[in-house]
C-alpha cells in the first residue's frame, strides 16, 4: 500500500508510554514513508529519558520509526506565540539531531487538543488519532496516579520499570523460599491483575547444584573420589556472576508479571555469602545492589524455625550469625525493611501487612511542566 505522508511526526512526552501512546505511533507508521517520534521530557521528571527512549525503541522496532529524543524545559503556554515558537525550535533540533538535517513535515499525528497549531507550524497536515480515547481508555496522568489501573496498558519494559520488587532474605532455613512463594500466592489469588503476581526463585541455589555436578563429572573422569559441597572452591567472579543473572531472572519475571514482584534474595545477599565464603566484601556485588530497583526487604528471622540440613547449607553452627549479619546490614544501610517472626502464618500474616502499606503509599513521580 502506497503511504499517505512522506514524513509523519508524532511528538510526546511518553511518561510513561501506554497503549494509547503505541496506538497513534502505529498509526503514524501504517500511513507514512517515514516517521520520527520526538520524546519530549522535561529535566524535572522522574522517568529518566534514556528509559523512555529505550522503552519505545523496543516497541516499535519498525526500521522507517525514527525515536528522537530531546529535553525540553520550556514551560507550557498554548496560549504564548513565543512559548510555541521556543517548543517548535526544540522539536526542529530533535529531527536535525536524529537525521542530520532538519526535514520537512507533511503529517502530524496526535490525540492531543494542540495537535492543529502544531501541525499548521509544520506546515503540515494533522491527522487526530482517537482524541476520545475512546479505544485506549488511559493516558499518561492516569498511569502515574494509579499504575494499578493502568496495568493492562503497559507494555512489559515499562511494567518491569514500575512494579514494586519486594526482596525475601535470611539467613539458611529461616523460611526465606516458603514465604516469597507464599506471598506471591496470596496476592495472585487476589485476581484481576494480580493474578500475574510472580516470585523469583534463589539463582545462587542453581548455580550451587550445577558447580557441584560439573565437579562430580570431572571427578569420576579423572578417577577422583567424589566430591562433596564442602570441596567446592569459590572466586569472586563466580558470585558476580550469580548477582547478574538472579537480576535478569528477577527482570525478566517483571515484565510478565503484576505490579508486585516478590524476590528471594538479592544482590545485598550476595554479596553477604561472598563475605562468608571469602572473607572480603565484593565491591562489584555491591554495586550491583546500589544499581537495583527494590522497594522493600522481609528478612526472615532464625528465630523459631528449625534448622533442616537438606544437603546444600552450611549448617546450624554459622546460621544465627548470618541472621544477625542480614539485620545488621539491612539496619546500617537505612533499607526499608520488616523483620517477620512466628509460625509460617504470623511470618505470611506481617508480610502481606507490609507488602500492602507499601503499595497503598502509592508510586511518586515528579509534576510534569504544565
Amino acid at each position: 500500500m502506497t503511504a499517505a505522508f512522506s514524513h509523519g511526526l508524532v511528538i510526546g512526552k511518553f511518561y510513561p508510554p501506554h497503549a494509547g501512546h503505541h496506538h497513534l505511533i502505529d498509526t503514524a507508521a501504517e500511513r507514512c514513508a517515514q516517521v520520527t517520534v520526538v520524546v519530549a521530557a522535561s529535566s524535572v521528571e522522574s522517568i529518566p529519558l534514556a528509559c523512555r527512549t529505550a522503552w519505545l525503541r523496543e516497541a516499535h522496532p519498525q526500521p522507517h520509526v525514527v525515536i528522537a529524543p530531546v529535553v525540553d524545559d520550556v514551560e507550557i503556554d498554548y496560549d504564548d506565540p513565543e512559548i510555541w515558537s521556543a517548543h517548535v525550535e526544540v522539536f526542529r533540533h530533535a529531527l536535525a539531531l536524529a537525521h542530520g538535517s532538519a526535514p520537512a513535515i507533511d503529517a502530524v499525528f496526535s490525540s492531543e487538543p494542540y495537535g492543529p497549531e502544531l501541525a499548521r507550524r509544520f506546515a503540515a497536515a494533522h491527522v487526530g488519532v482517537d482524541p476520545a480515547r475512546e479505544r485506549f481508555p488511559v493516558s499518561g496522568t492516569l498511569v502515574r496516579e494509579d499504575p494499578v489501573a493502568a496495568w493492562p496498558w503497559l507494555r512489559p519494559a515499562v511494567r518491569a520499570h514500575l512494579a514494586r520488587r519486594v526482596v525475601v532474605v535470611g539467613a539458611e532455613s529461616s523460611g526465606t523460599t516458603t514465604l516469597a512463594r507464599a506471598l506471591a500466592a496470596r496476592f495472585a489469588a487476589r485476581g484481576g491483575v494480580w493474578a500475574a503476581t510472580r516470585w523469583v526463585p534463589e539463582y545462587g541455589r542453581t548455580y550451587c547444584e550445577e558447580k557441584l555436578a560439573s565437579a562430580r563429572r570431572a571427578a569420576k573422569e579423572s578417577g577422583r573420589p567424589e566430591p562433596w559441597l564442602d570441596d567446592l572452591r569459590w572466586d569472586s567472579g563466580e558470585f558476580t556472576v550469580i548477582a547478574e543473572r538472579q537480576l535478569v531472572w528477577e527482570d525478566a519475571a517483571a515484565r510478565a508479571g503484576s505490579p508486585l514482584l516478590v524476590c528471594d534474595t538479592d544482590a545485598l545477599a550476595t554479596s553477604l555469602w561472598h563475605e562468608r565464603y571469602l572473607g572480603t566484601v565484593s565491591g562489584e556485588v555491591l554495586r550491583m545492589h546500589e544499581r537495583a530497583r527494590h522497594d522493600l526487604w522481609i528478612h526472615t528471622s532464625a528465630e523459631e524455625v528449625p534448622f533442616e540440613q537438606d544437603g546444600w547449607r552450611d549448617g546450624e553452627h554459622i546460621r544465627h550469625g548470618m541472621d544477625r549479619r542480614f539485620r545488621q546490614e539491612l539496619t546500617d544501610r537505612g533499607l526499608p525493611h520488616v523483620v517477620v517472626t512466628g509460625s509460617p502464618d504470623d511470618r505470611l500474616a506481617a508480610a502481606v501487612r507490609a507488602v500492602d502499606a507499601l503499595l497503598e503509599a502509592g508510586w511518586t513521580f515528579t509534576r510534569p511542566l504544565t
